[in-house]
């Protein structure tokens, strides 16, 4: 694997009770190995952490499939590439948030694929095999001394997870699933706060729909987290006609549920620089704005997936290297 190095600092930051400004960067591993060269605003050669954390990120959020494949697009992302770069985000004094995908490759509101050795299980099996293997990566990081801030059980799940045994179809077997993911993660780590995880932040009512069934029929978890993009909404509107969507229901779910709030997933697009700065300030102030300190954080999908490597077209990262000015929003 191609490495960037620099020098680091190994301290852990004491930052439990600041606002989480945070990055997903999965697909670092891979950008690395393939020899992406990342540059600081100077246009220095610097490792990806360095620019992160030199942008005020302080959290890092890692997604872990269950046996994924090395196909440069939909592979990476196993228990052993999560687990390092944990370590790695611990060395840079960063916190972590693990994404419990329950698959080999990419779940999301249009797929929930079953990992493939799992297909066949019968339901009860699938309970404990989701239980068992949720507790072996959290003791794989409990073993390295990483404790994650936050774990989500399921990502991006409005219609459930698992399909099709954990469908919203048969909302009772999905809280069953869920509570399974809760219970295996609270044994490991006791302090880890769970999150359930759905998409469109600005739908309030998809929000009530689906926390109020979860919420009937016994779900547990900690955090609500949402998804914001408003790029991929149907009607493709400017932040600033959905902003005040999102903070509406930020606040909705904090006093209906009585739950802390957080948007785990956040991105514009990466041409519009200034337009995505301006969005994710918006963002970050909706959630600080969340009464009783009941909002936790914003974290960005993939700043660093450059479109000249990923053809993502909402990154923070330029074609040359340099992350743009939307990684601005990060400071204070």
């Amino acid at each position: 694997m191609f490495l960037l190095s620099c020098s680091r600092t190994t301290d852990v930051e004491k930052t439990d009770s600041t606002f989480a400004k945070g990055a997903d960067i999965s697909w670092l591993p891979q950008m690395e190995a393939s020899g992406y060269t990342f540059r600081n605003d100077k246009g220095e050669q610097e490792d990806c952490f360095k620019i992160l954390k030199d942008h005020g990120i302080n959290a890092i959020r890692l997604r872990t499939w269950v046996n994924p494949s090395y196909d440069p697009h939909s592979g990476h992302c196993s228990t052993a590439e999560t687990i390092n770069m944990a370590r790695r985000a611990k060395e840079w004094g960063m916190r972590v948030m693990i994404n419990f995908h329950y698959s080999d490759s990419w779940a999301d509101p249009g797929k929930q694929h079953k990992p493939e050795a799992w297909e066949e299980m019968p339901f009860d099996e699938l309970k404990e095999t989701l239980y068992r293997y949720t507790y072996a990566v959290m003791s794989d990081l409990k073993d390295i001394g990483v404790t994650p801030e936050w774990v989500q059980v399921g990502n991006e799940i409005p219609s459930g997870m698992l399909h099709p045994e954990g469908h919203t179809d048969n909302w009772p077997q999905l809280v069953q699933l869920i509570n399974r993911g809760y219970d295996a993660i609270k044994e490991v780590s006791p302090t880890s706060k769970v999150i359930l995880h759905v998409d469109q932040g600005n739908n309030n009512e998809r929000f009530r729909w689906w926390f109020d069934n979860a919420t009937e029929l016994g779900a547990k978890y900690d955090v609500i987290g949402m998804s914001f993009y408003p790029y991929w909404l149907d009607d493709k509107p400017d932040y600033s006609e959905v902003i005040d969507d999102l903070g509406h229901n930020l606040q909705d779910m904090a006093s209906r549920y009585g739950k802390e709030v957080m948007v785990v997933e956040v991105g514009g697009v990466d041409v519009l620089p200034e337009n995505t700065y301006e969005m994710l300030r918006a963002v970050i102030n909706r959630v600080r704005e969340v009464p009783s300190e009941k909002g936790l954080g914003v974290f960005y999908w993939e700043p660093q997936g450059a479109r000249t490597w990923s053809h993502y077209a909402l990154s923070a990262w330029g074609d040359d290297g340099r992350p743009t000015k939307a990684m601005d929003a990060f400071l204070d």
